[in-house]
């Protein structure tokens, strides 16, 4: 049987905090064997003419200043809502710029604390994202969000951070499509950690209807 195949897109020479370059094969290799992963940092792949040969998106995007282009934005969508499978990973909550993006993901990244050590725990250890997921530490930064009261968002996993525990990986479905985003991913260490490896892998596999 044929690999499934996955775009992963991020930044290269004009990111401002999350470089893609060191990140990209990372996860290339998290996923080899089970998912075909093509990295890159050309938005004009967002056409549904090249998103309808992937059966995954995996978002490493930059905050950038500029919004997706109307056409952009409702490629992605459409992907997602036909059944596609949306990966979002640290910053790749970034396409909240666009407000029907941000809908699509659950919430908003508001801020973030200083740089630290995280314990990941599990909160939903049922869900088939978490099977053999054990709980980690990570090195990152703690990032808040907002969440949108009008999705259904399903925790998986949080954060302890200042005495309390925080989001750090959630999923709901989109149109036919599944929707996850992992918190964790600052810097090349965090994909590094043998937990987290296996979460985005589970993940992955689960929003490519893979797997659940």
């Amino acid at each position: 049987m044929n690999t499934i195949q996955a775009l992963a897109l991020g930044n290269y020479s004009d990111a401002i905090y999350h470089p893609f370059a060191g990140i990209d094969k990372e996860i290339e290799q998290i996923f080899h064997g089970k998912i075909d992963v093509r990295s890159s940092g050309d938005y004009g792949m967002l056409k549904e003419e090249y998103l309808s040969s992937y059966q995954l998106f995996i978002s490493y995007t930059e905050f950038m200043e500029e919004k997706l282009s109307p056409s952009r934005t409702a490629a992605l969508l459409s992907f997602v809502a036909r059944g596609g499978g949306f990966l979002a990973i640290h910053n790749g909550i970034s396409l909240q710029r666009n407000q029907e993006l941000a809908v699509m993901l659950g919430a908003k990244f508001t801020h973030h604390p200083d740089f630290t050590s995280l314990p990941i725990r599990i909160r939903e250890p049922n869900h088939r994202i978490m099977d053999r997921v054990e709980p980690f530490i990570v090195e990152d930064e703690p990032y808040r969000f907002e969440f949108n009261p009008h999705v259904q968002t399903k925790i998986l996993a949080e954060y302890e951070h200042e005495g309390e525990r925080w989001p750090a990986a959630w999923t709901h479905e989109f149109g036919l499509g599944r929707i996850v985003y992992l918190m964790p991913g600052h810097q090349l260490s965090a994909f590094k950690v043998e937990g987290y490896r296996r979460l985005i892998l589970n993940a992955g596999l689960w929003a490519a209807k893979m797997i659940g």
